[in-house]
């Protein structure tokens, strides 16, 4: 057989099989965008669950935990000082400052949607969350410096 009638007659088969598959295509895509929509109906109600068992379970034992610790660091002094309350204080922090880069970050994508979304009115919201998010991180920054002058 020549190549060319060979190439022609490649060509024609082609073409009648993109012609059956295209209703499948179709179809497959209307069926993966159902599925699509189903996965983010079912995904929406168990994140927000997750996010008030974080709130309502884990938040108030890190809490208690920071509370204990800091109890433990300020009673009065012992001869022999121990350096685990303060690395346990320490890593509080650390914890803390990892909140509110978190904070910071979740308050940048949630002004970055809102802007998306609604425009320019929101940039008054954006400033206001990002100064809470520097503020936060001051107070944060503070207070680490202020644990670790008093451990020195």
């Amino acid at each position: 057989m020549v190549p060319q009638a060979w190439i022609g007659l490649m060509k024609g088969q082609a073409r009648r099989a993109g012609r059956r598959m295209s209703p499948m295509a179709e179809t497959a895509r209307d069926v993966a965008s159902h599925r699509f929509e189903d996965a983010r109906i079912w995904a929406a109600p168990k994140l927000d669950s997750a996010a008030h068992s974080v709130e309502d379970q884990i938040a108030p034992m890190v809490s208690a935990f920071l509370a204990e610790m800091s109890r433990r660091v300020d009673v009065t002094p012992r001869r022999r000082a121990r350096r685990w309350p303060v690395l346990a204080l320490l890593t509080g922090v650390a914890i803390g400052a990892v909140g509110v880069m978190m904070y910071r970050s979740n308050s940048r994508r949630w002004s970055d949607t809102m802007k998306d979304t609604m425009g320019e009115g929101v940039s008054d919201a954006t400033r206001w969350a990002e100064d809470r998010a520097e503020e936060t991180a001051g107070k944060a920054s503070k207070k680490s410096d202020d644990i670790s002058g008093k451990t020195s």
